[in-house]
């Protein structure tokens, strides 16, 4: 090789030593360049979340004082309402207090006249006396004699004054009682008139489309078929568009039918063994709420104490129903109002209370077990340790047993005060027919009555008489008798007026 290849070779090498260095300087330089960006960029990511951080913090605590503000604001309103209410309490007892006294009064007043009347019969007995004595040295008249043509003179002269005198103490004593009466009634149910959900013994499941029953009814009605077995309830599929009826006498099978058929529809999963196990699962979900519901209904009531077997049956009164009024809500209201009424006239309000609660038990499971409900609510509480009080207020609520305490006839009135409230329950067309036909029976069955005829839905029976055969005082002592006769033979919600009807017409013609 010669020199001046020689000198070429070194500056080739020369040449690429110094351009290898340069490029290691240059990425060198660059990655510093870039270390320093992202710590930049780190800073101010750091300085924006704090900044947000601060912004969060101090809208939290706005909210919180927000939230502060509006509770001391619901805080002083509802102090408010009570203070309200215990005014209103308070004039309500002032109220009650002067009525107190005005009833006092008046009976001080009926006492003066009846010893007044009673002064009255003794100067007419001595009228009588003589009269007699004169009748008979005048006529020559027996004393027997005498005393027939006496009194028919006294019942003739003093007729109208008697049934004058008979009405207004009617009026007069009718008018205490009602008032007394509508008092305590009023302040026992002020607070619990309330809507009831009218149910009956089938339910109704609303469907996506109709093409959701093809899908329920299955291949050759197995799904549907699986449906009855598990739930025990009828599945009625007919031409009613988008719907399936349940059917089915115990009212907590219907509702765990109609739960499970609703999650399986909006599952979506139709089929025999996913039917099975939706409706277990349905099974625990309404024990729960059947658990709920009788835990509710004793809180409801103010009742502690009681075992949860007794809550669990109390429970299934929830899907109960009597004459379209929900026993459970029937069976609170009853308590309510029992204790309210215990109150009034110092009774055993716990006794009440409980009796009041419990008297429905035995519809919960009188599908299964033979008898009136009143035993089997008494049996029930009985195997639960209820005192003995309770069992004859549970068991006399329906007069199978003779009344024995004040607290059993509190708990019968409460329970007729909340199915006869109106709104409260809807009888059959053939117990209305029947009862209305007996009314009219009854009335038909007095003598001098010409016509009945029962109106106001059965809750008035008017009565035409004939006025040759019924006087005035008679027609007073036949709306009396007739009423007697109602309260003992009949079984009706509420009260019916009789209305005896006593008129005298004169007809001439003019030719």
């Amino acid at each position: 090789m010669g020199p001046s290849n020689l000198n070429l070779l070194l500056a080739i090498v020369a040449g690429s030593a110094a351009g290898g260095v340069g490029g290691y300087y240059y990425r060198k330089i660059r990655m510093a360049g870039e270390t320093e960006n992202a710590e930049a960029e780190a800073t101010k990511l750091t300085d924006d979340a704090k900044r947000k951080a601060k912004e969060i913090v101090i809208e939290a605590k706005d909210e919180a004082i927000k939230i502060s503000e509006t509770a001391k604001k619901e805080e002083k309103e509802r102090r408010d309402q009570i203070l309200r209410l215990e005014e209103r309490l308070a004039s309500k007892e002032e109220n009650l207090d002067k009525k107190f006294t005005n009833l006092d009064k008046r009976k001080e007043d009926l006492e003066k006249r009846k010893e007044e009347i009673s002064d009255i019969k003794t100067q007419l007995k001595a009228l009588r006396s003589r009269q007699e004595e004169t009748l008979i040295n005048l006529a020559k008249l027996t004393k027997d004699e005498a005393k027939e043509k006496l009194f028919k003179l006294v019942e003739k002269d003093y007729k109208e004054d008697m049934v004058s005198w008979i009405r207004k103490v009617q009026e007069e004593v009718k008018e205490d009682a009602d008032s007394k009466a509508k008092d305590i009634l009023a302040y026992a149910i002020q607070h619990i008139t309330q809507d009831m959900t009218a149910e009956t013994t089938v339910s109704a499941v609303q469907l996506p489309s109709d093409e959701m029953k093809g899908r329920i009814i299955g291949r050759e009605g197995r799904n549907i078929h699986a449906l009855e077995r598990a739930t025990g309830c009828d599945f009625i599929v007919d031409d009613t568009p988008e719907t399936i009826v349940i059917s089915g006498f115990d009212p907590v099978r219907r509702a765990v039918a109609k739960m499970a058929l609703e999650k399986l529809i909006q599952d979506g999963r139709i089929h025999p063994s996913r039917i099975e196990e939706m409706v277990v699962k349905c099974e625990k979900e309404i024990d729960k709420t059947i658990k709920e519901a009788g835990e509710q209904a004793a809180y409801e009531a103010g009742v502690s104490g009681l075992s949860t077997d007794v809550i669990k049956i109390l429970g299934r009164l929830k899907y109960r129903t009597s004459y379209a009024q929900n026993v459970l809500r029937h069976s609170i209201e009853t308590s309510k109002i029992a204790a309210s009424i215990a109150a009034e006239i110092k009774a055993d309000i716990k006794i009440a209370k409980v009796a009041g609660l419990l008297h429905d038990l035995g519809k919960a499971v009188d599908q299964e077990i033979t008898g009136t409900h009143a035993i089997i609510s008494r049996d029930i509480a009985k195997k639960f340790g209820m005192s003995e009080e309770v069992l004859h207020a549970i068991e006399a609520h329906h007069e199978e047993v003779e009344f024995k305490s004040v607290e059993a006839i509190i708990v019968k009135v409460a329970d007729a005060i909340s199915g006869a409230r109106p709104g409260a329950r809807r009888d059959s067309l053939d117990n209305y027919v029947k009862r209305l036909k007996e009314l009219e029976a009854i009335a038909n069955g007095f003598e001098g009555v010409e016509k009945s005829f029962a109106i106001q839905a059965g809750r008035e029976v008017r009565i035409i008489v004939n006025p040759e055969n019924i006087d005035d005082l008679e027609a007073t002592k036949l709306a009396r008798n007739i009423a007697d006769k109602i309260e003992n033979d009949l079984k009706y919600p509420g009260q019916i007026k009789v209305n005896v009807i006593r008129e005298t017409r004169a007809i001439e013609y003019a030719k």
